[in-house]
């Protein structure tokens, strides 16, 4: 019944579409005029002629007059449409509908109730809409047809709006602090013969003109910024896109937001003070606060953030000694708590998911220091335990939320790391780097001491307390049959 109706609203608006056409007025003009004013600035300016655009939210006839509701990015205005001034224009009123945009043109002015509204002197047709938009009271309820119609969810959703400007404000403040810290914006590779840079199961693609197989980027760059490091560059960041073909759920995406930053001559305990400060700062610009509540979890960036280490909380949490531990030993341990896992994983990625089963009770925000080799393949070992790595991560409200460590620089460790590394990966690990025999050769040039980090729009759904695809423009869908 309601597919009925619309296809006949449907075909009433195409032929006032053909209507306007055959009154010689073209229903989808190349511009508007080149002299208007937003709406929030025309309701200021009583007394005065403005032209203002944008799209009919209501229309109200009454005779030889209408009345109607247009709104713009700015705010909205009452349209006060009479035939009397109008003349033979007003024909046009009866041709408009709910969601067309339009122009108009006229003097700014209180009515006896109080309403600023713009007495019509003269008005044209921007855009005719043939499908009816959703009542506002209503809107989308189905979750998925919001994320399939994406465009209405935001015409009818204003506090969604503010949400995805918010966003922008949030990386715009990342980009404004790395700036002001004297970091180098830079743009790597997408597309890589060697995927690198994290643990994740990578993308495939087929570059016709070579010939070859490639993969979609899993990492903001880290082994080519860290070639920059080689080249002599001292601080850098990107901000863009990655690809990681793994699961969906609250906390991830398939394709994402990402920033990573490479700073020579310092190391993770300097990046920490540096990211503790950028966090404040960017959750200040974008939300205006420092307590937030996100899931179960009340959580406070303002005081100085505290650390525990990867070993003892496990060791707190479980019971399990990973220093001490063995693969079969880990499985057991995994069983009986059962959490799920990869009977064929090896012991670094058997440590990691017994980790982010127990993560999830934390509140933070904490660094999270102390990893163990196994589970940190580009991180520089701790000189005085060389069994665990110089690494930290960001751990807020039960989640990762940021990822940084001094950089590994020997050539000879990183090499018979990336063999431990292709060996999982060779028994089943699809998420195991690979060995990329191009980074070790630019590290055999030497790479000064370098601390490097990565943070993803995770952190901007968290501090928003929102499902990471409600703070995307569009997710990513399946197609309908």
């Amino acid at each position: 019944m309601a597919e009925q109706r619309l296809e006949e609203i449907r075909k009433i608006r195409f032929e006032k579409a053909k209507k306007l056409r055959d009154l010689g007025i073209n229903p989808y003009p190349s511009k508007a005029p080149s002299k208007h004013e937003p709406i929030d600035q025309a309701i200021s300016s009583i007394g005065k002629v403005a032209t203002v655009v944008g799209r009919i939210w209501g229309i109200r006839e009454h005779g030889n007059c209408c009345f109607a509701d247009l709104k713009d990015e700015t705010g909205k205005i009452q349209l006060f449409l009479q035939k009397k001034k109008l003349g033979e224009k007003f024909k046009l009123v009866s041709l408009l509908d709910i969601g067309d945009f339009v122009w108009a043109k006229g003097e700014v002015v209180k009515t006896k109730a109080g309403e600023i509204s713009l007495d019509v002197s003269d008005h044209g047709i921007l855009t005719k809409s043939i499908r009816p938009i959703p009542s506002t009271w209503h809107g989308l309820k189905d979750m998925e047809e919001r994320y399939r119609q994406r465009y209405v969810d935001l015409l009818l959703n204003d506090e969604l709006k503010e949400l995805l400007k918010k966003k922008t404000v949030f990386w715009h403040s990342m980009r404004d602090f790395l700036y002001e810290k004297g970091f180098l914006e830079v743009e790597t590779p997408v597309l890589e013969n060697t995927v690198g840079g994290a643990d994740a199961k990578p993308f495939v693609t087929h570059h016709d003109a070579l010939d070859i197989d490639l993969y979609l980027r899993i990492s903001m760059g880290e082994l080519w910024q860290k070639r920059l490091m080689v080249a002599g560059f001292e601080k850098t960041f990107e901000i863009g896109r990655q690809f990681r073909n793994e699961g969906i759920s609250r906390e991830h995406l398939q394709d994402y937001t990402q920033m990573e930053f490479y700073w020579a001559y310092a190391d993770y305990e300097d990046s920490m003070k540096l990211v503790e400060e950028m966090y404040k700062y960017v959750a200040k610009k974008a939300f205006g606060k420092l307590k937030f509540k996100i899931n179960d979890f009340d959580v406070d960036l303002s005081k100085p953030w505290k650390r525990i280490d990867y070993t003892k909380t496990l060791l707190e949490k479980t019971g399990v000694d990973i220093s001490k531990t063995t693969t079969k030993e880990l499985k057991e341990k995994l069983t009986e708590f059962k959490i799920p896992f990869d009977k064929k994983a090896a012991k670094g990625r058997l440590i990691d998911t017994f980790w982010k089963t127990i993560r999830k009770k934390i509140a933070g925000p904490v660094f999270l220091t102390g990893h163990p080799v196994e589970v940190s393949p580009l991180a520089k070992r701790k000189e005085d335990a060389p069994e665990f790595t110089e690494r930290y991560q960001i751990i807020v409200a039960g989640s990762e939320m940021g990822n940084g460590y001094s950089e590994l620089n020997d050539p000879a460790d990183q090499a018979e790391r990336f063999k431990q590394q292709q060996k999982m990966r060779d028994e089943g690990d699809s998420e195991a780097q690979m060995h990329d025999k191009d980074f070790v050769k630019a590290l055999e040039y030497g790479m000064p001491p370098v601390t490097g980090f990565g943070v993803s729009e995770r952190l901007f759904s968290f501090l928003a307390n929102k499902s990471i695809r409600e703070t995307v423009l569009f997710p990513l869908l399946k197609p309908k049959k």
